[in-house]
């Protein structure tokens, strides 16, 4: 089946749009406090689709996810029990969760800018910063740095390999969609 070639294109015609950078910054921001999606999938789409506004994007994508970052730090510190715990075990989270808050105790501020690359969402490092109380300007910039780092080196990817590698991507996109669905059923498996 080859329904990731169509969400491609769809996700391409998408990323020319002229609201494509401020649907970007909604989905990214949305993504640091409660979204399951990662802005990764708008901004190589849009990176491809203008190759010369590569860093624009990534400035977006950082700034809209320091903000959302910022929101989660706030929704974990002030909000934790009532609202936020009841969350992260509806949508299954808890695990993943102490998993950060283990971190969060082993390796302190460092582990936010880990989060960036880590497969844990990010969304569960702010909310836990927030209920840690951990230090804002601390968290700040290791958001800062970690989210930014992660968001330049994924549109400096995309805009150096350039037309080649949307050739591969189109190629390899269905293959690369169902391997990715497969991993994360395994691991759902695997940690249950």
């Amino acid at each position: 089946m080859k329904i990731f070639s169509a969400l491609y294109q769809w996700t391409l015609k998408w990323a020319e749009h002229k609201f494509a950078p401020r649907i970007l910054a909604v989905l990214t921001f949305a993504e640091s406090v409660f979204f399951p999606i990662p802005p990764d999938v708008l901004l190589a789409p849009m990176v491809l689709a203008q190759r010369d506004k590569a860093w624009r994007f990534a400035t977006i994508t950082t700034i809209a996810s320091v903000l959302g970052g910022m929101v989660g730090y706030g929704l974990g510190y002030l909000m934790f029990e009532p609202w936020i715990q009841p969350l992260i075990t509806e949508f299954g989270y808890q695990a993943r969760f102490d998993k950060a808050m283990l971190w969060f105790s082993e390796w302190g501020v460092w582990v936010v800018f880990i989060a960036g690359f880590s497969p844990i969402p990010y969304k569960l490092f702010t909310v836990s910063a927030g209920f840690l109380n951990m230090a804002f300007l601390p968290f700040l910039f290791a958001s800062a740095i970690g989210r930014g780092m992660r968001f330049f080196m994924v549109a400096g990817v995309i805009r150096w390999g350039g037309a080649p590698m949307e050739q591969k991507i189109r190629q390899w996109v269905d293959v690369l969609g169902w391997s990715v669905v497969s991993v994360i059923i395994i691991a759902y498996i695997a940690t249950r």
